[in-house]
């Protein structure tokens, strides 16, 4: 007969063994979308040279980011009040699916709207999937020793991502850099389906969507990201006063709809409260630097320098893989400090330090000074991003964590979006006119229509042409050259954006007030009322 007490046992090991492949199952969904952002990067401007429309280079980032914003939020409340794992399963589908179709694109238009719809996935798997640890491990200290796994997950994803997006783009095909993401997409489905529980904290029954909240989220964002876009390529000036307006006037709504609405898609006692404002500004400030870095640092390689994708894939590898090592040494550390919050400082310190040594770095600097850089900006990293997750975590309630995690990713990702925005626009005008400068100084503004679209750079069949056209004239291959150099300033520009952002980071860091792990509030609980 089995003693009371060896049932207890018997129990214990069997809610282990749920947690453990319920976790796994995160682990898969987190190499997902992990592998989606570091593999995307290398291969992109392998991407545009075969698909042509380098003015959509950005759009292949903020397509992916602005719809994700827009479902985040959604579906962190939704998953509040039904539990999350319905749309865990619903977004691994949507993801794979979306992943397809990315690979199967025929043209750039095409790729930016099968981003977008994977966006959406995106989104919803990182509201989803992320509140779903703190669902499983109520306490701080407890979870930040399972998020171990989630480190290893993420490093796993970061090690091979970068290099393995340059190897595919330049031996298998871009398309590849997509496809890998379905072999992933059925494993993590079938876990999630077998050992996620379904939980949901709220005894209240669900409340009504925020439908309109929603929209009005969706016009303001989407109006914003346009107007950076179209700025500087010089669209009519009606379609920018346009937008401009439409942005101002649907956010102005959005915070009186927000203030009257029952039951918010964006809590506005959230993000004015005293501890979790300066935490949600900080994941905004980091979002913008890491995809500014992730998605043009490749550009800076292969475009400026003239390296494969391959090259440049082993390139951006370290600042991947000592996140991964950064959130482990952070994990060891963080909860034995007194003051956790100093852990901030060091990340913001290391990542600025990166961002710095990147607006520096040319074709002739050592490869291995490079790798340095990018292994210093991945540990900033590694110090911070779960830091901040952490912290929020630890603030506020448990109602409201899947609400409080969501805003978090979303600010993360509006910061990206508006980052590949508007590094993204600084860099094509820049350019531009750097080229065109360049040209009129040689007497040679009849190669302008070769020269200013920087699709040359990335294209070497087109460069080759260029070069045959230049030598039937009796001309070098200085001019393409000299074209390199003004997209290697122009991203060395964009940088000088993330430098000044992250110095008011710093700034920033000194409003968050003392958090202590081992506390299920540190503050005052924020409310919708």
């Amino acid at each position: 007969m089995t003693s009371a007490a060896g049932m207890e046992e018997k129990g214990q090991e069997r809610g282990f063994r749920q947690k453990l492949c319920a976790m796994l199952g995160l682990c898969f969904v987190l190499i997902m979308v992990a592998l989606d952002q570091t593999v995307i990067g290398t291969a992109l401007p392998t991407i545009v040279a075969e698909l042509h429309g380098f003015d959509l280079y950005a759009w292949v980032g903020t397509s992916y980011l602005l719809t994700s914003v827009i479902a985040v939020p959604i579906i962190g409340k939704l998953g509040d009040d039904y539990g999350r794992k319905p749309f865990v399963l619903a977004a691994i589908t949507l993801f794979t699916l979306a992943s397809a179709l990315c690979g199967a694109a025929q043209s750039m238009h095409q790729l930016v709207l099968a981003r977008a719809l994977q966006g959406v996935g995106g989104g919803m798997l990182v509201a989803s999937a992320f509140a779903s640890v703190p669902d499983l491990f109520p306490g701080a200290y407890e979870r930040l020793r399972w998020q171990v796994l989630f480190s290893s997950a993420f490093g796993l994803a970061n090690v091979v991502g970068p290099s393995l997006g340059g190897y595919l783009a330049q031996y298998w095909g871009w398309r590849w850099v997509f496809l890998v993401n379905l072999p992933v997409g059925v494993l993590s489905l079938g876990f999630i389906w077998r050992y996620l529980p379904r939980i949901r904290h709220s005894e209240q029954p669900p409340s009504r969507l925020d439908w309109l909240g929603s929209l009005l989220v969706t016009l303001t964002l989407g109006s914003i990201q346009l107007l950076v876009e179209w700025l500087p390529m010089h669209k009519p000036a009606l379609l920018l006063l346009t937008l401009g307006l439409t942005g101002a006037v649907s956010g102005v709504v959005l915070v009186w709809w927000e203030r009257r609405c029952a039951n918010p898609v964006l809590p506005l006692s959230m993000i004015t409260h005293r501890g979790l404002a300066p935490l949600f500004a900080l994941s905004m400030a980091m979002g913008f630097g890491m995809f500014a870095v992730m998605y043009f640092a490749p550009l800076l390689f292969q475009g400026g320098f003239g390296f494969s994708s391959n090259q440049s894939g082993l390139l951006i590898t370290p600042l991947a893989v000592f996140i991964t090592i950064g959130s482990i040494v952070n994990g060891r550390i963080v909860t034995r400090l007194s003051r956790p919050n100093s852990m901030l400082y060091l990340g913001l310190c290391f990542f600025w330090a990166a961002t710095i040594a990147l607006t520096q770095t040319t074709a002739a600097t050592p490869r291995g000074m490079i790798a340095g850089a990018m292994m210093l900006g991945g540990i900033g990293l590694g110090l911070l991003l779960p830091n901040i997750t952490l912290f929020v975590q630890a603030i506020a309630h448990r109602t409201q964590l899947g609400v409080a995690t969501a805003m978090l990713q979303s600010m993360r990702m509006v910061g990206g979006m508006l980052g590949m925005a508007l590094c993204g626009s600084y860099i094509s005008s820049s350019y531009v006119h750097g080229v065109n400068s360049m040209l009129a100084a040689n007497g040679a503004s009849q190669w302008s229509s070769w020269l200013d679209d920087p699709q040359i750079l990335v294209n070497h069949a087109l460069a080759e042409k260029f070069n045959a056209a230049m030598a039937q004239v009796g001309g070098g291959a200085g001019l393409l050259v000299e074209a390199r150099n003004a997209m290697v300033s122009a991203i060395h520009g964009s940088q000088w954006i993330v430098v000044v952002l992250l110095a008011l980071a710093l700034w920033i860091t000194r409003l968050v007030p003392p958090v202590n792990l081992h506390s299920e509030a540190t503050l005052q609980e924020p409310s919708h009322e």
